[in-house]
């Protein structure tokens, strides 16, 4: 039995079932994100599409609520509609889109030769599983409307919504540290929805939804990054896929032919960073991975090897199929973590040889950002923080595929000599079109290098020739971004969900959206979802960029604006004027303050520090937001126009690629003052008298 149009509220069972809509709701925008980039290998690299269309759904869906509660019994039909779709994105050809757009390297599945024709599809398929995305997730949101119309003027309305999202959170933080499947992410929404709806359709339908996530699983295991797919490529080779994008071979070297010259030349890329060193030397090995790279210090007998790998699965996967073993060996120590988070904790003493094997992503950090896994891995500070590890006679050398041009060899060139102050060798091998770059504390090192065989065309570029070469930097990290391009998609993607999302408003506020359309909200949501994409990537410096750091977030943002709204809820509104004044100087404070400075602090100091940085300003927005709740007359109104906003602030994040993400910080500011301006205005009456003092 679904919900009725006008839920009593004096009880509280309509707050349980807001709580309970708004955990499916967040179950549900998660398990969509990771589920779809598992399926359309493209939207892995553009995973905040699916959270804008997430906000944008939701905000929808809030404002039909009052007028159309009962849509909710058509969410889970959708869903398996949908669910379909995606466990057969291979056979309707949808896994395998090209992005018709160049500027942003995504490991081939940019392409600049595809047709117009091949464009429009591809361009029509996105928005097309966008749109689809939004209805999810709005039919659901409707009950949350139509409650929150129930109990307008409630602070406990919002507490529910808080409390039930932080639970989502939570619960889907715990399937990732379990790394379940995608029925058992889906499972957390459909069963919430079923339990609200209570109808046949519903039961059936969150079955069909089940059964279809189950079937695209294929022979697929899951970590808490990447969908892994092991096949054999040869009697010698095994090879893992993340993602649906080929990722790396598990090779079977020592038993290789002497006459086999792939395997020869596999194994002299390999063998290369540890070429010349002494028995007994030690070595770091970030971007592990299966084990090729510990494999070949083994052959070169290292002494002892720190290998690291921010995804376990692929570690454990090395354990149990490599050919070689490396794993086995007692002098071979794997941990599991993120390469920044590695080096700014670690204590021992200088290694021999530092190692950056394959350290490439197939998908992005977190739904917050369009950053990918390895961003912060190839910055100056990301590489300066390596070099600190190599001893005095020591190296360090990173191997990349360049497949994507010349112009990432020479923007890893030149963050690499700014890093370590050093003219590196590069050596390109062409081993999956790449090559590898080396760093020695001793110039002659670099010389022996430089006599390898393999090392025939080495070179070693001047200043002149990179010096106008953009680096990466912590502020700036956009590694897979060619220079001088302007990526078009993105805009024009984004244009085309926005008319997407007015054309939804529309429809879901009808002749009421002039009254209910909050502007001041709107600006205060598309403001806190930029400081949150912030405080997301100031914490993959400071901690890595590991799904536990962005689940700490997360969930410190959903309880800061819990905090704010039981304290509204206990004392009342709090004056806006001395409140915005707290909320620009807090903003302000996150701009001058350089997170980076943060690193040098112990774990827990830094921890304390960076959770009050960068939760001060979402505390004190939550007041407002809050405060603005309770004296609204629309209630559902009022938060959809908050979701709504953050619609915008996910497109404004794409700003990040021309300003930086630390400017993202001033264009939060600028919307927080344009809210304060309209909220304030509005507190004087029309004769140019202030309201009392509160307002």
């Amino acid at each position: 039995m679904i919900l009725p149009r006008a839920p009593s509220a004096h009880t509280a069972r309509p707050l349980l079932e807001i709580g309970l809509a708004t955990f499916a709701l967040l179950a549900l925008e998660l398990a969509l994100i990771r589920w779809i980039s598992g399926q359309v290998r493209i939207l892995a690299y553009f995973n905040n599409l699916i959270l804008i269309c997430c906000f944008a759904g939701i905000g929808i869906g809030v404002l039909a609520g009052p007028r159309h509660p009962r849509l909710a019994r058509v969410a889970l039909p959708l869903l398996a509609l949908l669910s379909v779709v995606l466990a057969l994105s291979e056979r309707l050809g949808l896994m395998h889109l090209r992005f018709p757009d160049p500027s942003v390297f995504l490991w081939g599945a940019e392409s600049s030769r595809a047709s117009v024709l091949e464009s429009v599809g591809t361009i029509a398929a996105i928005v097309g599983l966008a749109g689809a995305v939004m209805a999810c997730l709005a039919l659901p949101a409707t009950i949350v409307g139509a409650l929150f119309d129930a109990r307008r003027g409630d602070p406990r309305a919002y507490t529910a919504d808080l409390l039930g999202s932080l639970l989502g959170v939570v619960a889907f933080s715990a399937c990732t540290a379990l790394s379940a499947p995608p029925p058992v992410w889906l499972a957390l929404a459909v069963l919430p929805l079923i339990a609200i709806t209570r109808t046949p359709l519903a039961v059936a339908s969150g079955l069909v939804a089940l059964v279809a996530a189950t079937a695209s699983i294929d022979d697929a295991t899951f970590s808490p990054y990447n969908r892994i797919d092991v096949s054999h490529d040869g009697p010698r080779r095994i090879k893992v896929s993340v993602n649906r994008d080929y990722h790396q071979v598990m090779h079977d070297l020592r038993n290789a032919p002497v006459d086999d010259a792939e395997a020869a030349l596999i194994r002299a890329v390999y063998d290369l960073p540890f070429a010349g060193s002494a028995p007994g030397f030690t070595a770091i090995v970030v971007g592990a991975g299966t084990g090729n790279d510990v494999a070949a210090a083994l052959r070169a007998d290292a002494g002892s090897i720190e290998s690291v790998d921010i995804d376990a699965r692929l570690i454990e996967l090395g354990q149990r199929l490599h050919p070689d073993q490396p794993y086995a060996d007692a002098r071979v120590h794997a941990i599991v973590d993120d390469a920044r988070a590695f080096y700014a904790q670690r204590t021992g003493p200088p290694v021999d040889v530092v190692v950056f094997g394959y350290v490439d992503s197939h998908a992005m950090f977190s739904s917050m950002s369009s950053l990918r896994l390895d961003n912060y891995v190839y910055t100056v500070e990301g590489l300066r923080a390596a070099w600190r590890h190599v001893g005095p006679k020591g190296h360090l050398t990173v191997c990349m595929s360049l497949l994507a041009g010349p112009w990432l060899a020479e923007r890893i060139y030149a963050t690499l000599a700014d890093a370590t102050g050093t003219t590196p060798l590069f050596v390109p091998h062409g081993l999956h079109r790449g090559g590898t770059f080396i760093a020695a504390r001793d110039p002659a090192t670099l010389e022996r290098f430089a006599r390898l065989p393999i090392a025939g065309a080495a070179t070693s570029l001047t200043p002149n020739d990179y010096r106008q070469v953009s680096r990466t930097t912590d502020e700036w990290p956009f590694l897979y971004l060619q220079p001088g391009a302007i990526p078009w998609v993105y805009p024009f993607i984004l244009a085309l969900v926005a008319a997407l999302t007015l054309l939804g408003v529309r429809v879901a506020a009808g002749t009421t959206l002039a009254r209910s359309f909050d502007l001041p909200l709107f600006l205060l949501g598309a403001a806190f979802l930029l400081l949150e994409t912030r405080a997301v990537t100031a914490s993959s410096v400071l901690f890595g960029s590991t799904w536990v750091v962005n689940a700490a977030v997360f969930a410190g943002v959903l309880i800061a604006a819990l905090c704010a709204n039981l304290l509204v809820e206990r004392r009342g509104a709090v004056p806006l004027r001395p409140a915005f004044a707290a909320l620009v100087a807090s903003v302000v404070v996150v701009y001058v303050v350089d997170t980076a400075a943060l690193a040098a602090l112990p774990t827990v100091a830094r921890g304390l520090a960076a959770g009050l940085l960068h939760g001060l300003p979402i505390g004190v927005a939550g007041l407002i937001v809050s405060s603005l709740f309770v004296r609204s007359a629309d209630l559902a109104g009022a938060f959809a126009s908050n979701l709504l906003g953050a619609v915008l602030g996910g497109c404004l994040e794409y700003l990040s690629m021309a300003i930086g993400l630390r400017s993202l910080v001033l264009v939060a500011l600028a919307l927080y003052l344009a809210a304060g301006f309209v909220v304030l205005r509005r507190a004087t009456n029309p004769h140019g008298e202030r309201a009392p003092p509160g307002t």
